[in-house]
């Protein structure tokens, strides 16, 4: 078996060894992103963070302090720091839009990781693997050139092989993609309920008295 990937390899050239190691890239970054959205997406987490939602639409603070505690994700990130904001008695609607805002840039790196290089593993990998065989095709033709009554079953085998890299490279690509769409929805469904958490904030009725001091601030998530 090894032996057989070891032929098929040589066979596809130089251009399989850069999509082996675009494959290998875009098999860790999914896997990374899938544990990443499981958590922030998890079901209990959600329902803390609608909850949350709820109780600020009404104005109760405290209690959607408590709902989120000990939390950790871009959501209550998000709700924490607002909180703080709201109960501290200094921030209207626009502080806390400001505030907002900050803190949904913040955490836009974390939310759109490895999706640029998923991106470019899926524009790049046909490509690379349409050149190997344009380049084995070349070599192919160039047997016709240099070699005296050259077989024709010698150079379609010639091309043939080269083929195995533009395979290769749609298999990559097909690999990478599955994985960036799904991604690409829970991108947009973060940004979604960071939006909705923000909204209510902007139209909560304070109840609640200022922040004490010693409250918890925003936690961090790693």
């Amino acid at each position: 078996m090894l032996q057989q990937i070891v032929r098929i390899f040589d066979a596809g050239g130089w251009a399989m060894y850069p999509l082996l190691a675009l494959s290998i890239l875009s098999v860790a970054a999914s896997l990374e992103r899938i544990g990443f959205w499981r958590a922030q997406h998890g079901r209990s987490r959600l329902a803390r963070v609608d909850r949350a939602v709820e109780q600020i639409g009404r104005g109760e603070l405290s209690a959607a302090a408590k709902s989120l505690k000990g939390l950790r994700s871009v959501h209550a990130e998000l709700a924490q720091a607002l909180l703080v904001a709201a109960r501290s008695g200094h921030a209207g609607p626009a502080q806390l839009e400001q505030r907002a805002r900050e803190r949904i840039e913040a955490v836009r790196p974390r939310i759109e990781r490895f999706s640029v290089m998923l991106s470019s593993v899926i524009t790049g990998a046909p490509m690379l693997g349409i050149l190997g065989t344009v380049l084995g095709i070349i070599s192919s033709f160039r047997v016709l050139e240099t070699t005296i009554n050259a077989e024709p079953s010698a150079v379609a085998g010639g091309i043939a092989e080269a083929l195995i890299t533009t395979a290769f490279g749609l298999i990559v690509a097909l690999v990478a993609l599955f994985p960036y769409m799904y991604f690409k929805g829970q991108i947009e469904r973060a940004y979604s309920r960071l939006e909705v958490l923000s909204a209510a904030f902007m139209v909560y009725t304070p109840s609640d008295a200022p922040l004490p001091r010693g409250e918890p601030q925003a936690a961090t998530s790693c």
